[in-house]
């Protein structure tokens, strides 16, 4: 045994297998651990309440022997007042965890789908950029509320206010203090984060006004004749997948994300149907194809090495924002309209303009059904029962195209009298 300095550590011969252990004679418990290859770490040695403790304090080089034996010292009186200094750093690395780590827990550990993760991530990084980086524990209520004030009132980069998204990023920040909250916690099982600090929002989430936009019932058939017209007259393969897309959309009533990433093995044109194996509602499902669906998508080019059905020479393969195509759309819908308001399109012509019943219509557009007749008692996932109504739907879409174009053409000799 002898006083643990550079000079003699530095001169000590690793095991030939295992390790070493050399304790100082000056500090007790303060020693020296030399493995077989050679690598030389600090340690101190104790008892806490009765038990012995052994702790690693660095390696050699990283520490000096002087700053070491320091350490050493501190953990050792700590020790003496029955205080762990594992739990200590333990809690002390618990405390330190950052919304960064937090968010990559909390994706790593739920079941989400990868527009899920996206979400989260868009959020953390831009919504709470200023935040990222420190700890969850200094996160208070009184910053939540500066916060969701700020991008409510005058948006994410001050560009006009922006309640919904202000409603939607604390609602991710929510669930991660939720999470954060169950998972991280002391050596005695107490939760680090002991209060969610966007409770402070309970009552002042900003009211949102349900959105109603939809292509008007007397534009719905200039606005399909319009969507043949450019199909014909298409100059590219994206702008051709991107008009067929909006065609799909409004035929299906289909979300934007399930449709634009649609693959042909989900597809049976054949027996007219669909198939999304992992929607939203998490409700795999087959679904009916219009004679209209399906010879739009009869006539799609099939793309060598690419399996997407709306493809795209994008980073993505498939159409992902249809916009260009949406905008001339609303051009001639005389109202701004984006891929879901097809959606509720489908859904107002299925119900009011073809009679269709209302779960009928919830079926098609893969909603959850909500009755426990529904939900127990109907098919709910194989849906080409549903091929009636689906027709019905896309029949009533071209009798408006076919009467549009109808009415514009006995317009035009009117025009030209005028001239």
């Amino acid at each position: 045994m002898a006083k643990l300095t550079k000079t003699y550590i530095d001169k000590i011969t690793p095991p030939a297998s295992g390790y070493d252990l050399h304790w100082d004679e000056q500090d007790r418990g303060f020693g020296l651990r030399v493995t077989k290859d050679g690598k030389r770490t600090y340690i101190v040695q104790g008892r806490v309440n009765g038990k012995e403790a052994r702790i690693t304090i660095g390696a050699h080089g990283v520490f000096t022997a002087d700053q070491a034996r320091e350490v050493g010292r501190e953990h050792l009186r700590s020790m003496r007042q029955g205080i762990d200094p594992r739990t200590v750093a333990k809690e002390r690395a618990a405390e330190a965890v950052t919304l960064r780590d937090v968010a990559d827990a909390y994706k790593r550990d739920r079941p989400l789908k990868e527009s899920s993760k996206g979400e989260i991530e868009r959020h953390v990084t831009t919504t709470f950029e200023a935040w990222l980086k420190k700890p969850m524990t200094s996160i208070t209520r009184e910053a939540v509320t500066k916060r969701f004030n700020e991008i409510k009132n005058h948006g994410l980069r001050g560009d006009g206010p922006a309640p919904a998204q202000a409603n939607q990023g604390f609602s991710v920040l929510r669930a991660l203090f939720n999470y954060a909250i169950r998972e991280y916690r002391r050596p005695d099982g107490t939760a680090i984060i002991k209060d969610n600090p966007v409770e402070v929002l309970h009552k002042k989430w900003a009211p949102i006004k349900a959105k109603t936009t939809r292509i008007p019932d007397s534009k719905v058939g200039a606005v399909w004749s319009a969507l043949q017209q450019w199909r014909e007259v298409a100059y590219n393969r994206d702008t051709l997948a991107s008009i067929d897309l909006v065609m799909f959309l409004l035929l299906t009533g289909a979300r934007i994300g399930e449709a634009s990433a649609l693959t042909w093995d989900r597809v049976n044109l054949d027996e007219a149907w669909w198939h999304i194996p992992d929607p939203k509602n998490r409700n795999p499902v087959w679904l009916p194809l219009s004679s209209q669906a399906v010879e739009l998508l009869k006539t799609r080019q099939r793309v060598k090495g690419s399996d997407f059905v709306f493809t795209s020479w994008g980073k993505a393969g498939h159409i992902r924002d249809p916009r260009d195509t949406m905008n001339k759309v609303s051009e001639v819908a005389g109202l701004h309209l984006s891929p879901h308001d097809l959606r509720r399109t489908m859904t107002t012509i299925g119900i009011a303009n073809c009679g269709i019943d209302l779960f009928k219509v919830e079926l098609l557009t893969n909603h959850v059904p909500k009755t426990v007749t529904e939900r127990h008692y109907l098919e709910t996932q194989q849906l080409q029962y549903l091929l009636p109504e689906a027709q019905r739907i896309a029949d009533w879409i071209e009798a408006q195209a076919v009467a549009a174009k109808t009415q514009a053409e006995a317009a035009q000799p009117e025009a030209e009298l005028v001239e």
